[in-house]
């Protein structure tokens, strides 16, 4: 039995496949009378079933060797499309932690979507969503990985744009996808130059072709950097950032999934390529300066934000960046960990605030505040997720963090004191939105503000003590660092910037010593943090004139040069036309007429040179 489940792991994608077909029977145009509820519960079945079966061959193949299994996709013309699945404890460990994250989302929306009517087509797309993570876990080829990814970026754009008939919810599915596209794209460049160099997709076999590898530096440089563009569109690295943000026009379940697993798709396939990055040091250095400055870059933007999901979705690009600082400093375990403890606390964090949205019909933070004495369960479970992605011991991301930095602390110091910065920053962020939310009195839109039902509630609460338990969770899998080998001093920093990022925050936000809403000294700094380093402005003016100045003369062109010659032809014909009507009489002698005048005319135009000769013969004698 349990070597049929590590055989069948395969069937983990097809599950969620299954759900999400099965709710177009309950479209609003198939089956009326039960309402689309019923494709909701399917797919939490068929999700469910999905997570069972990952968790029991997680537990079989707990330190077993890795296992791969093949199946041909295609085979022409000399072309062969394998699509490899690698079966090992981290593959299915994170298909589990998409399962499990995906069952409590889609609890979530059962009370969260409780009155909407596009119940079948956010369950089917959510369905589509886990289908595409679980596949992407498993595939060990690049190529059928690119593929997957375009699949999700098609589910983002779907699932944004679920409530279609709001202008801004069209606009931020359309932004998000085309921000997408342009890493996508570049990728595609990179997976199609790759194959001639190294002969394979398989991830195993590059790794293994890139500790021999001898690339033209320029060459390694051009590659690497196609194959990075990707992964920086998927987790909103800087200047591929705007669209997480402009995703939050979506329902708060999907973000859950958004926010703490669908923008680490990215992030995964970056750690299982980067022994061909490490083939150019370039490619390296820009890996860890894309992700310095997003992690330094989105801290000090969330910082400012007024809404509760563009603060959290840029704490969520910031330690993305982290993760590419990882990949860039050859830390592929530290990254590892990171993308875990991340998704675990920030899944809670937005369980949390969506359960504050949900019932106080507002995301302004400047609307907000005494909650606390209300949402004691909301408060904790905002408490839990901070302190779990910040540098708090024993919670997870403290040892991630204390690895990351541990490992940069020989090479790279200065690195070191970025992640301090980005730590300190973060938490300075999160205990602000804390304090808005639940701190000091209540406003009008929280006087009344009970605690939501079970099913958002339920969730939340496993959740809270699934982050509260994850440190006991990796030590019994191994996946701890040893305390007895991390450097204490690093620690020591990186806690102490927790406390200090905290301690002012809260002294800010949760005193009455400063009146809200807080400004900086400096109104110009307070504006450049607020509108996100005017990113969007320096992409009006640079990216979208410059492609709307080209469209315009491409129009210009075409409406007067192309389509005036051919307008210029049709003229000629219908002139043409026009005057030879007048000319046919239906008399034979007038055409033979005309026929021999032509003939005379072109005579003389070819013995036109003779003639000119012959009159200089005459002329000579």
């Amino acid at each position: 039995m349990v070597q049929f489940l590590v055989d069948t792991i395969w069937l983990v994608p097809c599950y969620a496949l299954i759900g999400a077909i099965s709710s177009v029977f309950w479209s609003p145009g198939i089956i009326r009378s039960t309402g689309p509820r019923p494709a909701g519960y399917i797919n939490l079945l068929m999700t469910l079933l999905a997570f069972i079966h990952g968790l029991l061959t997680l537990q079989a193949i707990w330190n077993q060797p890795v296992q791969e299994i093949s199946f041909t996709w295609l085979n022409a013309a000399g072309l062969n499309l394998t699509c490899p699945i690698e079966i090992s404890p981290i593959n299915i460990g994170a298909i589990v932690l998409v399962t499990g994250l995906n069952v409590l989302a889609q609890i979530y929306a059962i009370g969260y979507m409780e009155m909407d009517w596009g119940w079948a087509r956010f369950y089917a797309l959510l369905g589509l969503f886990e289908a595409g993570m679980c596949a992407l876990a498993l595939c060990n080829s690049l190529f059928f990985s690119y593929v997957i990814l375009e699949i999700l970026t098609l589910g983002t754009y779907l699932l944004v744009g679920l409530w279609f008939s709001q202008s801004l919810v069209v606009t931020g599915a359309r932004d998000a996808f085309l921000t997408k596209r342009v890493g996508d794209l570049l990728l595609l460049m990179g997976v199609i130059a790759l194959l001639p160099l190294a002969g394979t997709w398989d991830y195993s076999e590059l790794a293994e072709w890139a500790k021999t590898a001898n690339l033209d530096p320029k060459v390694a440089a051009l590659l690497g950097l196609a194959l990075i563009a990707g992964p920086m569109g998927k987790c909103a690295q800087f200047p591929l950032h705007l669209w997480l943000d402009e995703a939050m026009e979506g329902p708060i379940p999907s973000t859950i999934l958004r926010n703490s697993v669908v923008v680490a798709t990215g992030a995964w396939v970056l750690i299982k390529l980067q022994p061909v990055l490490a083939l150019s040091p370039l490619v390296l250095s820009a890996t860890v300066l894309i992700g310095a400055v997003t992690a330094v870059g989105a801290s000090a933007i969330a910082i400012a934000q007024i809404d509760i999901k563009r603060a959290l979705s840029y704490s969520v690009s910031a330690y993305m960046g982290l993760v590419f600082i990882a990949v860039g400093s050859g830390q592929d375990n530290a990254a590892l960990l990171l993308v875990l403890t991340h998704a675990v606390a920030m899944a809670l964090l937005v369980m949390s605030v969506g359960a504050i949205i949900w019932n106080n019909v507002t995301q302004d933070l400047t609307q907000l505040g005494g909650l606390w004495s209300r949402r004691p369960i909301s408060g904790l479970a905002f408490i839990v997720g901070t302190l779990g992605l910040i540098a708090f011991p024993p919670l997870g991301s403290f040892w991630a963090l204390v690895e990351l930095a541990d490992g940069l602390w020989a090479t790279q110091p200065w690195l070191v004191g970025l992640v301090v910065i980005v730590n300190a920053l973060t938490a300075f962020s999160l205990t602000r939105v804390f304090g808005l939310i639940f701190g000091g009195k209540p406003n009008k839109m929280t006087v009344r503000s009970p605690e939501a039902f079970w099913p958002i509630t339920f969730p939340m609460i496993v959740l809270l003590a699934f982050a509260l338990h994850l440190p006991l969770v990796l030590q019994s899998l191994s996946l701890l660092p040893t305390w007895a080998t991390l450097n204490k001093d690093v620690a020591l920093m990186l806690i102490w910037s927790s406390i200090f990022g905290s301690s002012i925050s809260g002294v800010i936000y949760l005193g009455g010593m400063w009146q809200k809403p807080v400004q900086l000294p400096w109104k110009p700094l307070q504006d450049l943090f607020a509108y996100d380093f005017y990113t969007a402005k320096i992409y009006r003016l640079s990216i979208v004139f410059g492609v709307d100045l080209v469209s315009r003369i491409i129009d210009i062109v075409d409406r007067y040069l192309v389509d005036g010659l051919v307008n210029l032809v049709g003229f000629a014909s219908i002139f043409g036309g026009e005057s030879l009507k007048y000319s046919t009489s239906g008399r034979s002698q007038s055409y033979a007429l005309t026929i021999l005048l032509g003939i005379v005319v072109m005579g003389m135009l070819l013995s036109w040179p003779f003639l000119s000769h012959l009159s200089l013969v005459f002329a000579n004698t």
